[in-house]
């Protein structure tokens, strides 16, 4: 048989006490000639007994702090020190965990950055005088409110209603509009989440103004060098045979080269910064894409002066919402990377085509390939993996910083696969409100999603 059937000994020995106490009363029944009254009246002062703790067990239950449990001996007084026990773990516990959200609280009181904690269904639960500044918060009137209902931010509102909170919205605070903030939501426990709000106002001002003194020294190094390449192009008959400058001629190439990298430089830089500034344009066209390719597929094969074998893959109907300089040089750059960088010999194919999730465009070379270590930082500026060979390849340094800059305006993505020895594929994914199949109609306007 099962121990969990066979009655505890405290059960045990209630039931011998209870039995003793009626055989007394039987015996002196017995004695006294009335036995079944005496074993009536012992069994029902032994009801009224557990009654009475069980009414008392009741009451205490109701207001423990109000009411007592009395002493009392066997099971009962088994029973109550027992739920006297479990009070003060459950007291103890209670002052623990009052410690723990004191602390919590008083650490994040201390953070410069707001915290909110949001409920299941977005309401306010709790937020630090950080928060509480930054966003206005009331702490009478706002707890149980939707967040939602109270920063009423079009960026804002899409990230808090999406199931992915990987990445982070910035967007102007809803009480000064000269405030940018930072959001970024982090779930935890069952629904709910915790809010960390940002003030990036200062980083923001010190990004414009970087690039507005990169792109004013871009357009001051534009007329010097203008200057400089014109000269360079009047001298450049007299270093042929013959000429008044022909002892000059290795210098003068040299400088004619360097002035084109300077030029083609100044034209990166300026580029990044219209890309950087961020100015969304309303007006999307759509783009001829195949034509687009077509015109790259020829500029690549200047470039390779038939060193390499170039293979295009294109689909003929599939077209793009987006603006033609941006998308062009997305194009334009990822191509002559692969060609700059795949010896004499290798093969640099490139796809642009679509499917459920939307359009991609690939180039895959046989190039040099790129260190995993390398690949996080591909699209910072002038981050070069191999610094002499991007300057013997006369690269800026700056066209893949330029191709994610123009793909976030285009609400594409970069992918980058390498091995080094093997080769690297780029691949560019464009979401389906930006694609445009042959069958459809020509709209002029990209659906704003």
């Amino acid at each position: 048989m099962s121990r969990a059937w066979l009655p505890s000994p405290d059960l045990l020995r209630q039931i011998a006490q209870l039995l003793l106490r009626v055989g007394l009363a039987a015996l002196f029944g017995v004695w006294i000639g009335h036995p079944w009254p005496l074993v009536t009246l012992t069994l029902l002062l032994s009801l009224i007994v557990h009654l009475r703790y069980l009414t008392r067990l009741r009451s205490w239950l109701n207001a423990p702090k109000q009411i007592e449990l009395p002493i009392a001996e066997g099971i009962w007084g088994e029973v109550y020190d027992g739920l006297l026990n479990l009070q003060k773990r459950n007291r103890k516990r209670k002052r623990k965990l009052a410690a723990i959200l004191a602390e919590f609280q008083a650490s994040t009181e201390a953070l410069p950055d707001g915290a909110v904690v949001l409920g299941p269904n977005g309401e306010i639960v709790w937020f630090n005088t950080a928060a509480q500044a930054l966003l206005g918060l009331r702490v009478q009137q706002d707890i149980g409110l939707r967040i939602a209902n109270l920063v009423r931010k079009p960026a804002f509102t899409e990230y808090f209603s999406r199931d992915d909170y990987s990445g982070e919205v910035e967007c102007d605070s809803p009480i000064n509009s000269e405030t940018m903030l930072s959001f970024r939501i982090i779930p935890y426990g069952n629904g709910q989440r915790l809010m960390i709000v940002r003030d990036v106002s200062d980083l923001r001002r010190l990004e414009t103004a970087r690039r507005d003194f990169v792109a004013n020294a871009s357009h001051e190094l534009r007329t010097p060098l203008t200057v400089l390449r014109g000269y360079l192009d009047v001298m450049e008959p007299e270093t042929r045979k013959g000429g008044t400058l022909h002892d000059w001629a290795s210098p003068m190439s040299e400088m004619r080269a360097q002035a084109a990298r300077m030029e083609a430089l100044i034209n990166d830089l300026l580029k990044l910064a219209r890309l950087e500034a961020n100015i969304i344009n309303t007006r999307q066209d759509l783009l001829d894409v195949p034509k687009m390719l077509a015109r790259t597929q020829e500029q690549a094969r200047t470039m390779s002066k038939g060193q390499h074998r170039i293979e295009f893959e294109i689909e003929p109907d599939l077209r793009l919402y987006g603006r033609d300089s941006e998308t062009q040089s997305v194009f334009t750059n990822l191509v002559s990377n692969a060609v700059q960088y795949t010896p004499p010999g290798g093969i640099i194919g490139v796809r642009w085509w679509g499917d459920d999730s939307g359009a991609h465009f690939s180039v895959a070379d046989t190039g040099i390939g790129i260190a995993e270590k390398d690949l996080p930082r591909l699209t910072e500026r002038f981050y070069r993996v191999d610094t002499g060979r991007s300057r013997a390849t006369g690269g800026t340094g700056l066209g893949l910083s330029i191709v994610k800059h123009a793909l976030e305006h285009l609400d594409g993505k970069l992918s980058i696969e390498s091995e080094v020895g093997v080769g690297t594929t780029f691949t560019c994914s464009f979401p389906v409100h930006r694609v445009h199949h042959g069958n459809q109609r020509n709209d002029l306007r990209a659906p704003m999603g």
